[in-house]
């Protein structure tokens, strides 16, 4: 199983939405790393809900329920479906993440524009960690 990190502006499309609507296609992303990482996912694999914009937080978990498929809007792109696996304990907000010396090297801060990025399994247990902490 793989883990990822996944951004959205829960004033397009949150946590909630998610939980609401039980299932979504990952659709929309027009950037070419994160199209790769899209692609690279499994069934089963585990992804962190994100919320971008003023949240700028951790929110929840995501399981990816469907790989990568032509994207309906452009078939140029992909997409992926996703469904809510878990809310984490608490929201892991950024100024967290920046703090916790086990996430210096997440690819989502590194590469702080991409929509999509990986999580090495030792950083996923970093996030729960300080969700869990937080509760």
């Amino acid at each position: 199983m793989a883990y990822w990190l996944m951004k959205s502006e829960p004033g397009s499309y949150g946590w909630d939405d998610l939980v609401r609507d039980g299932r979504t296609e990952w659709e929309g992303v027009r950037n070419p790393a994160a199209r790769l990482h899209l692609r690279a996912m499994k069934p089963g694999d585990e992804a962190l809900f994100y919320h971008s914009g003023a949240d700028k937080a951790a929110i929840g978990i995501m399981l990816i329920a469907r790989e990568a498929a032509p994207d309906p809007k452009d078939p140029n792109w992909v997409s992926v479906a996703v469904e809510p696996a878990r809310p984490l304990g608490r929201p892991v907000t950024l100024a967290a993440i920046k703090a916790e010396p086990r996430l210096a090297s997440l690819e989502m801060l590194r590469q702080s524009r991409l929509s999509v990025s990986p999580v090495r399994d030792e950083e996923w247990t970093a996030i729960l960690d300080l969700a869990a902490r937080s509760a």
